[in-house]
Parts: structure tokens; sequence; C-alpha cells
């Protein structure tokens, strides 16, 4: 039931400032940035910091362009949300090269953490363009590899990793898509793995443990770990039915499979979100009920803790294909992209090059632009991985192509913020803790904040800057959202609940 065909395809994924801005009646588009192949090609996914600026990879390009197949091995940079981009190293294969796109995490320490797919300490193995490694990166982009994969026989400690979060233990937990103990003739089904800060490393779970691959095999994405302290997750493909799975797995390893998909309910899923209903969302890169894509245009869906799948849209490329996992927004709604598909087409989106979209609880989705709307596709195509909503209210994003340089064929990729008329909100550096724990609370104009609450129960707080407070869980809290007081008068809310712990 393996499928190494469409390994091969989703293996495949892999400063001149300028703006523009491209407005309707309910949103606006403005690109903050477009990459000129020196300072990277192909961004990723963001991330805010504690700093107020945004962190992310690029995929390629750099300062090592002969490097990683004459493509460069991909680069670090971060971004102020007006548009000024520091590069902050350019990656040479040896730490790791070809960043997935997933986002990387600001741990608690203040240091990021991330996977690189390929490259690290053996540059023979996975085809030649090594096993991927886990690194971490300080705020200035000081570089330290954490695990080279690859490091035992047969790879069975896995290979090519997506992405890592940290748990509440403090431990990183990640999947590789590759390697593992079994199906080691086709380069291995994946893995889920623990690492602690330190750079050691447990594989917690081998797929295709189970006969004919039941519980799953090649995990596309990053696990997350919801509220009841488990981590949930999907792989790709295989299942009961061949075309994926989502699965449950406890911080110790024990693996139970909530559903397996079956195509017409969606091909291909990708990284789950926990809403504030309790419920995961989703997205499935393929399958569903159209035909107007070869293999299914893909999917929306949320399933309930116990594996109850409901399926709430199915895109038919008119209105995008190929979509990203959306987030949930401070207004209850559901924000994504699509990779695909879409109004507009050029030469390397013959398809459709992408496009932004919203969608209610229920299901109700309205496109909210389609890229390439420009002339020479100058607003970019094709939006890479999830968007991020910043504490400013305001959407950030990254495509992979497009832009105003002519350093790449079809543009480099830009960065693009995209408001919806949306406020600012604050939002908690971990989302649970137990009483006298210390909290880093990121927000927009918080010099001067003149109280913090969680729940409605007054903490004693610090403000380190404009973009951070650190405040300590009080006695008496309860599991609620946290407010902070700016100077102005305004009270901020978190956008999700803080879970106090015992």
């Amino acid at each position: 039931m393996h499928h190494p065909v469409f390994l091969n395809r989703a293996c495949a994924l892999f400063l001149l400032c300028a703006t523009a801005v491209i407005a309707s009646s309910a949103q606006t588009l403005t690109t903050i940035c477009n990459f000129d192949n020196t300072d990277g090609s192909v961004p990723a996914a963001l991330v805010q910091a504690t700093n107020g600026s945004l962190y992310a990879p690029t995929i390629s390009g750099g300062a090592n362009a002969t490097l990683c197949g004459g493509l460069g091995c991909g680069t670090i940079f971060k971004i102020t949300t007006d548009g000024k981009l520091t590069t902050l190293l350019s990656l040479d294969g040896s730490d790791g090269s070809s960043p997935f796109g997933l986002p990387l995490i600001q741990a608690t320490n203040g240091d990021f953490y991330g996977a690189l797919q390929a490259g690290g300490a053996y540059p023979t193995l996975c085809g030649g363009s090594g096993c991927g490694t886990i690194i971490k990166i300080t705020p200035s982009g000081t570089l330290t590899t954490l695990y080279n994969f690859c490091s035992q026989s047969n790879c069975t400690d896995g290979s090519n990793p997506l992405a890592v979060v940290q748990g509440t233990d403090g431990d990183f937990y990640g999947t590789t898509l590759s390697g593992g103990a079994n199906c080691v003739a086709d380069g291995g089904c994946g893995t889920v793995f623990k690492l602690t800060p330190s750079g050691t490393l447990t594989t917690l779970y081998n797929f295709c443990s189970q006969s004919n691959c039941a519980d799953g095999a090649e995990p596309f994405a990053a696990v997350m770990q919801a509220s009841d302290g488990n981590f949930y997750g999907t792989t790709l493909i295989d299942g009961a039915n061949g075309y994926g799975t989502i699965f449950k797995i406890t911080p110790s390893g024990a693996l139970t499979t909530l559903h397996s998909f079956d195509y017409t309910d969606g091909f291909g899923p990708l990284w789950l979100i926990q809403a504030s209903n309790e419920d995961f969302y989703g997205a499935t890169i393929y399958g569903g009920a159209s035909s107007a894509c070869t293999d299914g245009c893909g999917t929306v869906f949320k399933i309930t803790p116990s594996g109850t799948l409901t399926t709430l849209h199915s895109f038919d490329s008119s209105d995008g294909s190929w979509p990203r996992t959306p987030v949930q927004a401070t207004d209850g709604v559901f924000y994504g992209t699509t990779k695909y598909g879409g109004a507009n087409t050029n030469t390397s989106c013959t398809t459709g090059c992408g496009t932004i979209f919203k969608i209610t609880p229920s299901g109700t989705l309205t496109t909210l632009y389609n890229f390439c709307g420009q002339s020479g596709c100058t607003d970019g195509i094709s939006p890479a991985a999830e968007l991020l909503q910043d504490t400013n209210g305001k959407f950030y994003g990254a495509t992979y192509l497009g832009g105003t340089s002519d350093a790449c064929t079809d543009g480099c990729g830009t960065i693009f913020v995209l408001s919806v008329g949306l406020g600012p909100f604050v939002e908690t550096q971990t989302t649970s803790g137990k009483v006298g724990a210390s909290v880093k609370i990121l927000g927009t104009g918080l010099t001067g904040a003149t109280s913090v609450a969680f729940n409605g129960t007054a903490s004693t707080f610090t403000v380190v800057s404009s973009s951070e407070i650190a405040a300590t869980v009080p006695a008496g809290a309860t599991t609620g959202k946290v407010q902070v007081t700016t100077s102005s008068g305004t009270t901020l809310s978190s956008n999700q609940e803080f879970r106090v712990t015992p």
C-alpha cells in the first residue's frame, strides 16, 4: 500500500524591498519585500518573535549560491512588520539545507528551533542530498546543529525532518518524512521523535509498524500538542484506505489512528491546529468531491478529538487547489492559502497561481485574494505554508515565486501583509502553566501597560519592551483569556485561552 510516486511528488516541494498595494472593499494586500536570491529565494512560513520581528527560512538562495545543486542552500532571515529585511545566515549544507517551509518556533529560552530536511553530516546519504538536521538559532543568527539524522545504520533514527514543536515538558517533538525501522528498502516510512534541548534523540514511533501500513506512512507535517497533553498529527499516505491518516500519540509513544482518509474526504492531510472549540482543523492536498484536478483539488476538514471527521469544503480549482491548513483568527474565522488554483495563471502556474481564503467554522468559504493579479505577477505566485496573524491583527505570509526580481525564473518570492480589519491582541508564549510560572506575553505597543490579568485575576508583570511583557501566573487564576491594559486604556485580550495547570 506504500506509494513511492506520491513521495516523489511530495519531495518536489522542495534586500530589494518594494511595496505594492492591492485593495478591495474588504481587505488590503501589501507586498512588503521582494527577494532577489542573494538574500534567499522561495521564502517559507513566518513566526512572530518576542522582539516584534518576524523570522523565517528561505528554501533556496543565499550567499552560498554554488552549493546545494547550484540553487543555494537557503537562509534564515528576520523582517520587521514594515518590510525591513535582515539575512541572519546563509546555510551551507553542512549545517543542513532546504528548510521545508513550515515555520521555526521560538522556544521558552528565546532561541529559535527548526528542521532542515536535507544536508547535514552525511551528504552522500538520502539520495546524495543529506538527510537533514535539527538546528537552534539565536535571535542574532548564531546556529547550532543539535542533531544529524541518519546517525544510525539504515537511518533507523529517521531522515528528512520537517518541523519541531516544544512540548510542555520543554523537549522538542517532530516527525521525519522518511527513515525509521520500517520500509527500509523504500527509504523508510517515517518516524515521530523527541529531542532534548541538548540534542539527545528518542524515536517514539516508526510508521508502517502495522500490517499493510494501516497506521500510515510518511508524516508530512509537524505534530501539535493539544490541550489534553497528547500530540496529534497526520501521515501523507497509507492507513486503511491508502490516502493518509490522522493520529494521536502520547508523549511516551503510544499511537492511535483516529481517521483513515478514503479520497472522497481528502487525500494527503497536512498539519493540524486545535481551535477554540477543542476540535482540530486541517487541510488535504488532494482528494475531495471535485474532479477539476487530476487527483482532486483538496479539502478543509475538522475532526473531533475522538475521531469524527467532517469535510467542510472541497476545492474545485476555481476557488483554489492544494490548500494549506488555515489558522483561526481572533474573529473565530479560519484564514488560509492555496498553492495553486484561483482566477489567475501564468507559465509557471498554468492551473492557477494560488489564493487567500477565509472559511467559517461551518464551512462557508470566501476567496479574499487571487495571486498573480498584477502584471508580471509582482504580487507573488504560490503562497507558502500557513499564514501568521501578527499581534497587530494583520496576516503575514510568503509566496514561493513572483515579485519584482528577475534573478530567479518567475521571481524569487515575496513577503506580504493582508489586512482584513481585525484589531490588535496579545499572545502568550506557552499557552499553559502552573501558578507562579513566568509567561511571556507578545503584543504591539505594550510600553506603559498598566495591568495584566489572567482570566480576570491580576498578575505581577514587567514590561520588557514595546512587544513583550513578562508576567507571573497569579494565585487564584483560572483557565481563560489573558488581558493587558495599555497606556491608552485599551484592553487587549489573548487570541486563545491560557490553561492553568495543576
